[in-house]
């Protein structure tokens, strides 16, 4: 649906349209749906964003929280499904497979939320090499990282 279609729905339709491009937390769109008209997709994502800026600490936790673990073998959205795919986390190799489930289970111990990385054009190594790296920050700076990959996923899903 182009910008001016989105412009034009009522509350719950844009809701509905929008509120999975922020993992389970349909808030977001519903948040933003008051800066109607929006002029581009980048604006649209501002707002979105804009809204998750302006979110409760308890909010923007529970919005990473929401967020499957890369490389997870459970359920999952079916846009981050696609996404983990495209980046090659269902063909890891056993040992690949094992060590980013030990670092995911380290980094969600030590920050209290998932490891986020938007994956859209990262090899398995690009990400195994970053949560490696990012598993080590301290938790206001990762806590940061996070959302800010949060957006760029968002941004990625709304230009598709």
């Amino acid at each position: 649906m182009e910008i001016d279609g989105l412009n034009r729905l009522a509350l719950p339709e844009f809701v509905e349209r929008l509120g999975w491009i922020f993992e389970g937390s349909p808030w977001v769109a519903e948040r933003a749906w008051i800066h109607r008209p929006f002029a581009s997709i980048g604006e649209l994502h501002a707002a979105m964003a804009g809204e998750v800026e302006r979110a409760s600490a308890a909010e923007q936790l529970a919005l990473l929280r929401a967020h499957p673990d890369l490389g997870a073998r459970a359920r999952m959205s079916a846009a981050s499904g696609s996404e983990q795919s495209g980046a090659g986390l269902g063909r890891l190799t056993p040992e690949e497979y094992e060590e980013l489930t030990r670092l995911n289970r380290e980094y969600r111990e030590r920050f209290g939320f998932p490891f986020l990385l938007a994956v859209k054009g990262s090899t398995k190594h690009d990400i195994l090499k970053a949560l490696r790296r990012r598993v080590a920050a301290d938790r206001e700076h990762e806590f940061r990282t996070a959302l800010e990959q949060v957006f760029r996923i968002a941004r990625f899903r709304l230009e598709e």
